[in-house]
């Protein structure tokens, strides 16, 4: 067995493919597939259910790949040290839409202050996203919005953050002192952020939770397109306080206060198997202390 099969078996599991593994790796398919099959005849195990054109891995290669994602993400990190010696090396971080507009900014800026030598790359997307890169090992570090599903990934909590209650300035809630429930809310237009998102996860259950149903007037990624739709008149929505506390403070909307305030943890993650660095230490750190 060599630190080829290792690479080649992750890609694979990655891919749920020899094909699609193959054409990642720059490698002839049966290059792929033997690799695999002197794997599993060198454990004795089979690693791959293979059902007509797909493969599943078994238990055994789920086992397996929690070792290959480690073997390889340290030989990668010596690679990168000891070619990039000079720089130290890369760090890659990804960040959900919230923390990549109001937190992860910060946090570079610090973070390029206390290590001038260290490349970092930074990527904002969906929480699930982000997810999935580390689950690809496409980033070291990811900041989300919410608790990772899958049991792969560790999770940090490092800040508080809540989502809130925004209405036009003119509206019938704005600058009432008094509390206001979701049903209450539920009852004038709503404007969401898209499916899939953290906040809009969150939102959808509570909504359940309370059995209401609620369709929205306009869906959107853009948080300052639902603000700034908000602020027309078009509705109410409910979005992180991160995001939308400086509009808040200009006047542009106001915040109606929640009886059951919303709540939640935003979290570090990474790969279980992932061999932790000193630098991913100390972005962790730096994350554990951002206030």
């Amino acid at each position: 067995m060599t630190l080829r099969h290792i690479k080649i078996f992750t890609a694979v599991f990655r891919c749920s493919s020899v094909t699609k593994a193959a054409a990642e790796l720059h490698l002839a398919q049966p290059s792929v597939s033997l690799a695999v099959k002197e794997l599993e005849e060198y454990y004795g195990v089979r690693l791959f259910e293979r059902i007509g054109r797909s493969i599943s891995p078994t238990e055994a290669g789920k086992e397996f790949y929690g070792y290959a994602l480690h073997i390889v993400s340290l030989f990668d990190e010596m690679e990168k040290k000891i070619r990039n010696w000079d720089t130290v090396g890369s760090l890659r971080i990804g960040a959900s839409i919230t923390i990549g507009t109001r937190i992860l900014p910060v946090l570079l800026k610090e973070f390029r202050k206390e290590y001038p030598e260290l490349r970092t790359e930074a990527f904002v997307g969906r929480s699930q996203a982000i997810e999935q890169r580390i689950l690809d090992n496409a980033a070291d570090i990811g900041l989300i919005e919410n608790q990772p599903g899958n049991p792969d990934l560790c999770a940090i909590p490092f800040m508080q953050d809540e989502l809130c209650a925004v209405v036009p300035p003119d509206h019938p809630l704005a600058g009432r002192k008094k509390a206001a429930a979701l049903e209450e809310l539920a009852q004038y237009p709503f404007l969401m952020r898209e499916k899939g998102s953290a906040g809009r996860e969150i939102l959808d259950a509570c909504f359940e939770v309370s059995q209401l149903s609620v369709r929205p007037v306009l869906e959107s990624s853009s948080t300052q397109a639902i603000v700034s739709s908000v602020a027309e008149g078009l509705g109410v929505a409910v979005l992180p306080y991160l995001l939308v506390r400086k509009d808040i403070a200009e006047g542009t909307v106001s915040q109606v206060p929640l009886v059951h305030p919303l709540r939640r943890s935003l979290n570090i993650i990474y790969h279980k198997s992932k061999y932790v660095t000193d630098n991913m230490k100390a972005f962790m750190e730096l994350c554990r202390n951002f206030t």
